[in-house]
């Protein structure tokens, strides 16, 4: 939310749900050359006071083309190689949290697709077990509309989820932004593909771990959107799944 400080600068402040922990605040400390939204002070017990951002302005508001450019280029500079113990969470313990509520929560019609998505993951955090694999400090949710303008630089992430990984899975969110407008375009399905190609390519990623991931986790929100009701958000989220 926007709000003005006592010194009549924007700022932008942060608010965490109940279950948020100290992740909250995982940009504050940042290397003054770090894309991410600082905190300046303490708003309240689940509030941060974050630098100047404009909240009002985020990659969503350019053209797609222009917003998967800047996307990339600010999510390189987020990630950070983990060589020491850390206290956020891996990717096999996040994901198996979320395979497990897909196992709970999906109906038989969806049960193929999820099915799927959990073979791709095994295979994926099989890869991920080699002593060679990657260990970087992802944002955990980063996509066009958590990328607010700031000041100390054009554009800065906020909201991350922190979570010890590789990059690809970091990728697979942001592919699916402006997913109702995908959907809608002729080809849907091959301009999907070629999208999770292209932001592949653009950060030296693999594109099949990339598709990878973008299909566990399309098909994780699906099925949450439809438990949770939400019926057009999950089989439109489902129909990207299936793309890929």
């Amino acid at each position: 939310a926007a709000l003005a400080r006592w010194d009549g600068l924007g700022a932008c402040r942060l608010l965490a749900g109940p279950e948020a922990g100290g992740e909250a605040g995982a940009g504050d400390g940042a290397a003054p050359s770090a894309p991410t939204g600082r905190a300046t002070a303490l708003a309240s017990e689940r509030g941060l006071l974050l630098e100047r951002l404009r909240p009002e302005i985020s990659l969503s508001s350019l053209p797609q083309a222009k917003a998967m450019l800047e996307a990339a280029e600010t999510v390189r500079r987020l990630w950070v190689p983990v060589t020491d113990e850390s206290p956020f969470e891996t990717l096999a313990a996040r994901t198996e949290r979320q395979a497990a509520r897909m196992r709970e929560t999906a109906g038989p019609l969806v049960l193929p697709l999820v099915e799927n998505a959990l073979a791709v993951r095994r295979d994926l955090l099989g890869d991920a077990a080699r002593p060679d694999s990657e260990r970087v400090l992802l944002h955990g949710a980063f996509r066009q509309t958590k990328v607010l303008a700031g000041e100390r630089l054009p554009w800065l992430a906020v909201g991350p989820e922190p979570v010890i990984g590789e990059r690809a899975y970091d990728v697979a969110r942001l592919a699916r932004d402006r997913l109702e407008d995908l959907v809608a375009s002729d080809g849907g399905a091959s301009a999907a593909r070629r999208r999770v190609a292209k932001l592949a390519d653009a950060l030296d990623l693999d594109r099949d771990r990339v598709q990878g991931w973008s299909h566990f986790r399309a098909t994780a929100a699906g099925v949450a959107a439809l438990a949770a009701g939400r019926r057009q958000e999950g089989e439109t989220l489902l129909e990207f799944a299936a793309w890929l």
